[in-house]
């Protein structure tokens, strides 16, 4: 150990991290339901402690800090998405945005380009939807224009393939 109480307590944290974390997010996945989720408030409630840790650290227990920091962050959570589902809930009753009608064969092409990798699906929709240039694609998605161009080549053969394929089924 050192006697510098800078690096003693960044080892103590980077201890006590290893020892807590697999408890802890085992806990606030059994509150949660959700491994993402869990994940995510798990390491908050760590942040939190690590922000702290001159002082948390010296706590009698700390796990029990961590704990109630990320149990209450999932509480807040559940409380949020409780929120935005009653909010959607009474904007469903409201009256909805008109969305334009489909054409049958437009409906499938989008069915196939929602199959493609999503960088693919991307291209084709701002280059067809919304009518983007190569460049202005590029600046979008933040990728360069080769990179644009070679994701149109291969969504459009993907698509001529599937679109063929499904063609000589029918």
């Amino acid at each position: 150990m050192s006697n510098d109480p800078v690096i003693a307590a960044a080892l103590s944290f980077e201890s006590f991290y290893r020892d807590e974390y697999p408890a802890v997010l085992g806990l606030v996945y059994s509150v949660s339901g959700s491994r993402w989720a869990a994940e995510d408030l798990t390491q908050e409630a760590f942040l939190r402690a690590h922000r702290d840790w001159d002082r948390i650290g010296r706590y009698e227990l700390p796990g029990g800090w961590v704990r109630r920091v990320a149990l209450n962050l999932a509480t807040s959570r559940f409380r949020r998405l409780s929120a935005e589902a009653r909010a959607l809930t009474r904007l469903m009753g409201q009256a909805v945005a008109p969305f334009p009608d489909v054409e049958p064969a437009t409906d499938e092409f989008w069915q196939h380009v929602r199959t493609l990798p999503k960088r693919q699906a991307q291209v084709i929709a701002l280059h067809y939807l919304e009518d983007q240039s190569i460049k202005q694609i590029a600046s979008v998605l933040e990728i360069s224009e080769p990179a644009v161009k070679g994701s149109l080549f291969k969504a459009r053969t993907a698509l001529a393939q599937r679109m063929n394929t499904q063609e000589g089924t029918t």
